[in-house]
């Protein structure tokens, strides 16, 4: 059912955890589910230099957290929005249709983190 990237992610996650003084944070969720994420970022020179995130939810909502922060750090805040639900679940060589979901909440999760951020910045000017 999973694919044995899904089950590393899930076994292995990826910078869980929080960042006490994050630049950005993220929340979503999915009520239908029960699936929660809060996705961290720290931003340097309008690049992401460090992410974190914790989830309560299932197999596939930890691993794809754990998969967009991977693919998230290091890029800048531009190429981490245009970060897609699909880039996530390819990332996991595919998800179930019935857990797709959980890569647009991971997707969704990044890119609120940014947007937080931005304005952050902006009532800062």
């Amino acid at each position: 059912m999973y694919s044995e990237k899904v089950m590393d992610h899930f076994r292995n996650p990826r910078n869980m955890g929080e960042i006490p003084d994050a630049d950005g944070m993220g929340t979503v969720g999915n009520p239908v589910c029960g699936d929660m994420m809060n996705i961290y970022i720290k931003v340097e020179d309008n690049r992401i230099v460090d992410i974190k995130f914790k989830t309560f939810g299932c197999g596939a909502a930890i691993a794809t957290s754990s998969m967009v922060t991977e693919l998230a750090k290091g890029k800048t805040l531009d190429e981490a929005m245009k970060l897609t639900r699909s880039d996530v679940a390819d990332s996991l060589d595919g998800l179930p249709p019935v857990k797709m979901h959980c890569s647009n909440l991971a997707a969704d999760g990044l890119h609120e983190a940014i947007k937080d951020y931005r304005k952050k910045r902006e009532a800062e000017k």
